[in-house]
C-alpha cells in the first residue's frame, strides 16, 4: 500500500486525507497545533462559545460528498440547515435591508427598497449564473497548469466567452454598468472581500460569487462551523487517518528532485508522496530552503487580512440575524487604505457574525455572541496594538451610531485576533486570509498549481494554492490534488 503524508491539518488537508485513504492509500497527517481545522475552529469564553474564522458556509455538497466516499451519512456526524436570510445590511444613511435567499424575492424586495427594476437584477443575478456555470469546470474543478484541461469542449466554450465574463474590467465597473443604483452597487462590491481583494481592481468575472448565495443558497451548521471540521476529522480518523498533532514539520526531504519525507520532532517520516495544506509561501521558505523557488508566484501581492474582536454581548437585538453587514461611507476610500496604504480606514465595514441567533446555547440567556470583523492589510510591521485600540474606538461609534445604542456598556468578555496572530497560528504569509489577492485579470493563472513542476511527488492544498481561498475552494483544491495522485499511479 503506498502512503502519503500530509502537512496541516486544516480542512483542504483532512480532505485530502480523506480522499486519498478512500482510494486505498495509507495516510499521516501531521500538525503543529494540538487541535485539527486550521482556521476553523472554536473557542469558549466566559459561558460564550465563538466560531474562530470563517463564518459563512455554501455548497455543502462539497462536505457531504466526502462522507459518500466511505458509504456514509453526513448526517450521522453533523446536522445543517438552509438560511432563509443571507444578511442584514445597514448604510451611514440609516437605509436598512435584508436579503433574501431566494432570488425572485430578493429582487422584488430590493426594487420596492432601492427604486430600481426587478428584472435588472434579475439580469444581474442570471449573468452571474452563466459566468459561474460556463467558468467553473475550468476555474474551479481542474488544475490550470495541465494541458488536458484545456482540451475539452467546455473549456474552449468558457474561453470563447471569456470576454463577456468581465475579466477585463473590474467589479465595481461592471456593478456601476449593471446595476448603477450605488447601495445596491456596493452590497454587490462587497464580494470582492470573498477573496480578500478589491471591487475596485479584482475582475468583474467575480460577480459570479452572488450566485453561490442567492441561487445555490447559504447554510448553517448545527452546533457551528466548527462541527464541519470536526465531523470530518471524526469520518477520518474512524477510517485509519493516523493525526500527529503537536508535531510541526521542520523540512521536506528531498532526494533526487523526489519528495520522499518530512522531518518533524527530531524524526524523519518517510512517504511515497507529500501534500502541503501549509500557505504556499511559507512551505517554500521554511520547509523547503534549499530548493529553487517560484519567485514570481511567492512575490504576489497578498490577500486581505482581518481585525476580529471576539465580543460577549448582554443584550439580544431582534434587529440583527446571522449575518450582519454595517458597510462603510466611503468603500473606495476603505480598501485605498488596506491595500495601497497598508493601514486601517477610519470607517470599517464592519461584519458581524452572531450564531446564537441559530445556537441559542452559544451565549447565555439573553445574551449574543458577536464576532467583530473588519477587513485589515497584512502584517507588515505596522503598530499592531495601536490600530486595534484605533479600530475598536470607531467600531464602537459606528454600531452605536448605526444602531442606537451604547456598546461599551455591553461587552462582558473579549478577545481578539489579529493578522500577526493569524500568521503565527496559521502560518498564513503576513497573516493573510486567501493567499495571493486577486487584483488583477491573471490572478487566477498565477495562483501556484496543486503540484509541484520541479520536485517530483509534491502536492499542494488549500487556500493560498489554486482554486484559491474560502472553504468551497480548498475542498475543490483537495479534490483536485487527489485526482492528480490517483491518475499519478
Amino acid at each position: 500500500m503506498s502512503k502519503a503524508v500530509v502537512i496541516g491539518a486544516g480542512i483542504a488537508g483532512i480532505a485530502s486525507a480523506l480522499r486519498l485513504r478512500a482510494a486505498g492509500i495509507e495516510v499521516e497527517v501531521f500538525e503543529t497545533n494540538d487541535y485539527p481545522g486550521g482556521k476553523l475552529h472554536a473557542f469558549d469564553l466566559e459561558g460564550y462559545r465563538f466560531d474562530a474564522g470563517p463564518s459563512l458556509f455554501t455548497m455543502p455538497e462539497l462536505v457531504t460528498e466526502l462522507f459518500q466516499l466511505f458509504g456514509e451519512s453526513s448526517a450521522d456526524y453533523f446536522e445543517y440547515s438552509r438560511k432563509d436570510s443571507v444578511c442584514n445590511y445597514f448604510w451611514e444613511d440609516g437605509i436598512r435591508f435584508n436579503v433574501n435567499s431566494n432570488r425572485e424575492q430578493f429582487a422584488k424586495e430590493a426594487a420596492a427598497k432601492f427604486g430600481i427594476e426587478a428584472e435588472t437584477l434579475l439580469a444581474y443575478l442570471k449573468k452571474s449564473q452563466k459566468k459561474y456555470e460556463l467558468t467553473s469546470p475550468l476555474f474551479l474543478e481542474k488544475s490550470l497548469h495541465k494541458v488536458s484541461t484545456y482540451l475539452s469542449k467546455d473549456t474552449l466554450k468558457a474561453l470563447l466567452q471569456m470576454a463577456d465574463m468581465g475579466i477585463f474590467t473590474n467589479l465595481n465597473s461592471i456593478n456601476q454598468s449593471e446595476i448603477q443604483e450605488p447601495h445596491l452597487v456596493q452590497l454587490f462590491n462587497r464580494y470582492a472581500t470573498y477573496n480578500g481583494s478589491s471591487p475596485y481592481r479584482t475582475p468583474g468575472i467575480m460577480s459570479m460569487i452572488p450566485h453561490l448565495e442567492l441561487y445555490l443558497g447559504t447554510y448553517f451548521p448545527k452546533n457551528g462551523m466548527h462541527s464541519i471540521t470536526m465531523s470530518l476529522y471524526q469520518l477520518a480518523v474512524k477510517h485509519g487517518v493516523q493525526f500527529n498533532f503537536n508535531h510541526k514539520v521542520e523540512r521536506i526531504i528531498v532526494k533526487n528532485n523526489r519528495t520522499i519525507g518530512i522531518h518533524a520532532n527530531q524524526k524523519d517520516f518517510f512517504a511515497d508522496n507529500i501534500i502541503s495544506n501549509m500557505d504556499i509561501f511559507s512551505t517554500y521558505k521554511k520547509l523547503l530552503p534549499n530548493e529553487s523557488h517560484p519567485k514570481r508566484t511567492l512575490s504576489q501581492e497578498r490577500s486581505s487580512s482581518a481585525v476580529i474582536f471576539y465580543w460577549g454581548v448582554k443584550k439580544m437585538f431582534p434587529e440583527l440575524d446571522l449575518h450582519n453587514i454595517f458597510f462603510s461611507g466611503n468603500y473606495s476610500e476603505e480598501f485605498a487604505h488596506i491595500f495601497d496604504h497598508k493601514t486601517l480606514f477610519s470607517d470599517p465595514t464592519i461584519y458581524i457574525n452572531i450564531t446564537s441567533k441559530v445556537n441559542k446555547s452559544d451565549a447565555p440567556a439573553g445574551c449574543e455572541n458577536w464576532f467583530v470583523m473588519i477587513n485589515a492589510p497584512g502584517d507588515y510591521g505596522q503598530d499592531w496594538e495601536a490600530l486595534v485600540t484605533q479600530a475598536r474606538k470607531n467600531i464602537i461609534e459606528k454600531l452605536n451610531r448605526l444602531l442606537g445604542i451604547n456598546l461599551e456598556s455591553l461587552i462582558e468578555v473579549e478577545d481578539v485576533l489579529t493578522p500577526p496572530q493569524i500568521e503565527l497560528r496559521t502560518s498564513s504569509y503576513r497573516g493573510a486570509l486567501y493567499g495571493a489577492a486577486s487584483n488583477s485579470k491573471f490572478a487566477a493563472f498565477l495562483r501556484h498549481p496543486n503540484f509541484s513542476n520541479q520536485l517530483k511527488n509534491l502536492y499542494f492544498v488549500g487556500g493560498s494554492v489554486h482554486p484559491g481561498g474560502g472553504i468551497p475552494l480548498c475542498l475543490l483544491s483537495a479534490k483536485i490534488t487527489s485526482e492528480l495522485i490517483n491518475s499519478a499511479k
